[in-house]
């Protein structure tokens, strides 16, 4: 069977407004099964979790649902599934955790091409703890991070080396499994900035070497929060601050407070929607399964469509294209001779489609591409994209060039 784009646009209520969203990696459009969940989970009985009400059941049905339901879309236990307000949150929590294990002269690797969400959390941490911090640069021609970029920065004295999955700002997606080797190889632990690969190809964090993986639902359909992914015995080993009432188990010692319950329970629909995406769906097949076939899906319809905007683009003239990464997702950053991209976001908004423009938190990678904090027009394609929003996309800079 073929990708259906039809029938997945069908099944997100926000696309009848007719924009042509192309910000997906801000966060995507929501579907309706995701929306019942969250609905349903606050119209049933809900409590605080526990085995003896119907409200406390459904608490913990929800929550356990919810920590399997990330495990099998990232290859992961669901013991160390750890909830959090946001990736940025999970991020500096963590960040602040390992660093009560430093001592003065310990270094910290974080990545040029990073959201400063896994740059930023680093770099206080290093300055409480008196560590040093060495920043790995990619090539801001081909915009590869590689292995060897991030291995010259490697030392015995190296605690933790942070770096994205994918690149928001330019689609790059490094080479993980192999600067994992490199990592562990000098006894340091990698953390790895999942936002934005996740929302487009099938993760296995033990494949990829990450020891932590941070992720937030809204980049895949889901709500907004953020999503760590660890071993439970490596979560075992870190005391991060809580309540004195607040258990020690894990992964709920890092979970502050009473869970919104309701959210998981969207989170775990999300990861239902993408495995339904699987155009081979066999009723039979487990979740993990359909996962990858449904990510194999959207990376064939997403490719396909990208392909065709950098064809196009490339004979505009006056754009220059600054996502050239070997393997990279779906997300274009364009820039415009003498033109501010702001002006070219504001000129496709007023045909219905939604490109933004900035540095989207990317501020290392903004820099070191020379775009300054000015950044370009993002086009990010997700898999409720279609032909036809790539027509109006094309046509609106076609026009704006014009």
């Amino acid at each position: 069977m073929s990708y259906d784009v039809r029938a997945v646009r069908a099944q997100f209520p926000s696309l009848r407004s007719g924009t042509a969203h192309f910000d997906g990696p801000g966060g995507t459009q929501t579907p309706a099964s995701v929306v019942a969940a969250i609905s349903a989970a606050m119209s049933a009985p809900l409590s605080i979790r526990g085995t003896g009400l119907p409200g406390e059941v459904n608490a913990e049905e929800i929550v356990l649902g919810f920590r399997q339901a990330m495990a099998d879309l990232l290859g992961a236990d669901p013991g160390g599934i750890v909830f959090g307000r946001s990736a940025t949150q999970l991020t500096f929590d963590f960040s602040r955790t390992l660093a009560r294990g430093w001592s003065p002269g310990d270094e910290v690797v974080v990545s040029r091409l990073d959201h400063d969400a896994n740059i930023r959390p680093w770099l206080r941490a290093a300055e409480t703890a008196g560590a040093n911090v060495r920043m790995a640069d990619f090539d801001p021609v081909t915009g590869e991070l590689s292995p060897e970029a991030v291995a010259a920065h490697l030392t015995d004295r190296t605690r933790v080396v942070a770096v994205t999955g994918a690149s928001n700002l330019i689609g790059t997606r490094p080479d993980i499994p192999a600067i994992a080797e490199l990592v562990h190889r000098a006894g340091a632990l990698l953390y790895v900035d999942g936002v934005h690969l996740t929302a487009h190809h099938a993760v296995d964090v033990e494949r990829l070497g990450a020891d932590f993986f941070v992720c937030s639902p809204y980049k895949f359909f889901g709500p907004h929060h953020g999503v760590l992914a660890a071993r439970p015995e490596l979560l075992g080993t870190l005391h991060p601050d809580k309540l004195a009432p607040s258990t020690d188990a894990v992964p709920e010692r890092f979970e502050l407070g009473t869970l919104p319950y309701e959210m998981m329970a969207g989170t775990s629909a999300a990861v239902d929607f993408i495995a339904s995406l699987d155009p081979d769906a066999d009723a039979a097949g487990t979740r993990p399964a359909r996962l990858r076939s449904a990510y194999a899906a959207i990376d064939a319809h997403e490719s396909a469509l990208r392909e065709r905007v950098e064809r196009a683009v490339g004979g505009l003239g006056g754009v220059t294209v600054r996502s050239r990464a070997s393997q990279r997702t779906p997300t274009l950053l364009l820039t415009f001779e003498g033109r501010d991209p702001a002006d070219a976001y504001r000129f496709l908004a007023r045909t219905g489609v939604h490109a933004p423009a900035g540095s989207f938190y990317a501020l290392e990678a903004s820099r070191h591409l020379g775009l300054a904090e000015t950044g370009g027009l993002r086009v990010g394609l997700s898999a409720y994209n279609d032909a036809e929003d790539v027509d109006r996309l094309l046509t609106g800079l076609a026009d704006f060039l014009r």
